[in-house]
This record gives structure tokens, C-alpha cells and sequence, in this order.
């Protein structure tokens, strides 16, 4: 899958089930939705818009869908009762989770969230547990298929404020303090690259490497998650074992 992003929460992997694709869909629309109707339906002046907007794109929903939940803010007095929540918990293999939640009913989604995790070799832990173990970061991932000259780039995202860039044989991945969103979008746009990914995101400070089976284990977690409509984000500090 092009526009890959160890860290990235905004593109499911290969060969996402219909009901993760749907549920995904869902949870992007309603996103759009309570960004609209909390900061107006502009992008420019919006970042949750530009946010979702952005993962709106990576995850191809359709413009269709796009526009009906940009009315649907618009227009919308039901939107008010979400309440926006971080669970952090412990995954296979000792791994540590931290999910975004956006919810109407505290109780109902607490008890599934921890059914989840029980059931497929996790715990849900407190506030506070696995948090310190992960920095906020903004995160752009550029294809090389798009663009391909690692110096320029290099040379664009530093100028702009970028941390650092990393290359595997498919795309190049660009870290930067969350502030500096703005000024590495911008920078990228005025030189014509498109970004495969851009999103507001949770880097671990270290990793875990899971073994098979533990790997195996946590693709079906992150399944179940997936198809929870009430999470928004997973961010872990795993490495599968094939990676």
C-alpha cells in the first residue's frame, strides 16, 4: 500500500473487511461533521476540519460522503452530546495503546472498549498508564511514486520546521512538532507534492517487537477496534513481527 506510515493512524492495512471499511467511513463522517459545527465548515481556519478532511482523503471516502457530513454540520444541532475521551491500555506482547474516543454514551463504550481488549489478550489500563510513553507529532508521508528527490524534499521540510524525514523503498515520512502542521503543508503545496498521509499523530518513544503469535493476536485487536464505531484512533508502540 503506497503512502505507508509506521505510525500512522489514517490508513487501515491491505484488504480491510467490509465492516472496518464501513465502520471507518462512519467514524471519518462524523469526525467532519463535529468539526464543521464546532469551528465552521473552512478548512483554513479549522485544523480538526483540515485533519479530517485529510484522513477523509487517505482513506478514499467519497466526495459524496465528504459533502453530506459537511451539511450535516452545517446544519446540525445533534452533535453536541459527543463527549471526547483517551483510553490508554495494554495490547499482546506488552505493548502499550492509547485510543481517541468520541462518544455518547460514556458507560456503553467503556464496557466495549474493555470487552475488546480482554478478549483479545489485552487491558484496559488508567489514565496516565502508557500516555508518557508517546509524543505528539505532526506526520507527512510523501510517495515516491509523487516525488522521488529525497535532498529537495529534505532541503523544503527543514526550512519549513521539520524534525526529521525518514525513506523505506516506497515513500518518505516527514516528523514535526504539531505547531509546525501548517508551515510543512504549506511549504509542500507551493512546490506541487502531494501527500500520501498528513495527520496529527502519537509516536512512541520506543518500541516493542511482537512475536508471530502476539502479532497475530493484535491485527485481530486492531480489527475489533476498527469496527468500534465509537474509536476514532489507535496509537501503539508495536512492531509486528514481519516488519
Amino acid at each position: 500500500m503506497s503512502g505507508h506510515s509506521k505510525w500512522a493512524n489514517i490508513k487501515r492495512k491491505k484488504g480491510a473487511n467490509d465492516a472496518i471499511r464501513g465502520a471507518m467511513t462512519t467514524k471519518i463522517s462524523r469526525e467532519i461533521t463535529i468539526a464543521v459545527k464546532m469551528g465552521g465548515a473552512d478548512p483554513t481556519g479549522n485544523m480538526r476540519l483540515k485533519l479530517a478532511l485529510s484522513k477523509a482523503r487517505a482513506n478514499n471516502i467519497t466526495k459524496d460522503n465528504i459533502n453530506r457530513a459537511i451539511q450535516k454540520g452545517l446544519g446540525s444541532s445533534d452533535t453536541s452530546n459527543y463527549e471526547e475521551i483517551t483510553y490508554e491500555g495494554y495490547g499482546p506482547g506488552g505493548s502499550a495503546l492509547m485510543l481517541d474516543i468520541l462518544t455518547d454514551n460514556r458507560n456503553r463504550t467503556a464496557a466495549s472498549i474493555r470487552h475488546i481488549f480482554t478478549k483479545h489478550g489485552g487491558n484496559l489500563g488508567e489514565t496516565g498508564c502508557v500516555g508518557w510513553m508517546f509524543k505528539k507529532k505532526a506526520v507527512f508521508v510523501v510517495d515516491k511514486e509523487i516525488f522521488d528527490d529525497e535532498d529537495t524534499l529534505m532541503e523544503i521540510v527543514m526550512e519549513a520546521g521539520a524534525e526529521d524525514m525518514e525513506a523505506d523503498e516506497e515513500s518518505f515520512e516527514i516528523t514535526a512538532a504539531p505547531e509546525d502542521f501548517d508551515a510543512i503543508e504549506k511549504a509542500l503545496a507551493e512546490k506541487g507534492i502531494e501527500t500520501a498521509s498528513a495527520e496529527i499523530t502519537q509516536v512512541p518513544d520506543t518500541t516493542v517487537k511482537l512475536s508471530d503469535k502476539d502479532t497475530e493476536k493484535m491485527q485481530k485487536l486492531l480489527d475489533a477496534l476498527d469496527e468500534d464505531d465509537d474509536v476514532q484512533n489507535v496509537y501503539g508502540n508495536y512492531e509486528f513481527a514481519d516488519e
